[in-house]
């Protein structure tokens, strides 16, 4: 990262703890500049998810929702306050999804070895893009294709990938080592058959 795009983040994450701070007090407007910063991603993020406009419009209304109920309890901590937003929508996600019964939550898993892993993606990360991969990802998990969303499209480090979803950072590497070995496979396989 350049100088100039670090010094840019920090002027953003600066923004943002000040608007939360005058919305944790009450104000309007800090709570509607909150939404309009945080809008296109969150309905993006619940769009990939629950795989249709309407589910995530609504989702997204109720997140936004839930953010205003509760944006007093917020608390500062190691993830952005992004991160606790895309929290709030991965809980209505899942909450959709068992009320359908659509989704069945993976097991833990033990983190794979480091060099294992290390191959792994690079091997798949080299022969993927952000466009491809997301057509390819329709045919793993819903745990899997979350946290390569989180990573890939929105850029969230393990740590915040791990809060978002609930999980530790060990589950997230594992979730994330599978998904993309498997991903590999499939791109190994369409070139046997072309």
């Amino acid at each position: 990262m350049t100088e100039a795009a670090a010094t840019k983040k920090e002027s953003e994450a600066k923004r943002v703890r000040a608007l939360v701070d005058r919305a944790q007090q009450g104000e309007r407007a800090a709570l509607e500049e909150l939404y309009l910063i945080h809008f296109d991603r969150i309905y993006s993020y619940l769009h990939v998810s629950v795989g249709n406009r309407h589910d995530a419009e609504d989702l997204t209304t109720q997140t936004f929702l839930k953010m205003l109920e509760s944006i007093g309890k917020f608390r500062w901590q190691s993830a952005p306050f992004s991160a606790w937003l895309f929290r709030i929508a991965h809980n209505l996600a899942m909450d959709h999804f068992r009320a359908n019964k659509r989704w069945q939550p993976e097991e833990e898993v033990p983190e794979p070895e480091a060099d294992e892993s290390t191959s792994a993606e690079a091997g798949a990360l080299e022969a993927i893009g952000r466009k491809s991969m997301l057509e390819l990802i329709d045919d793993l998990s819903p745990e899997q294709q979350q946290v390569l969303t989180l990573k890939f499209v929105f850029n969230f480090a393990n740590a915040e990938a791990a809060t978002i979803l609930g999980k530790t950072e060990g589950a997230i590497k594992s979730l994330q080592h599978r998904a993309l070995v498997s991903l590999q496979k499939q791109l190994e396989k369409r070139e046997q058959d072309t």
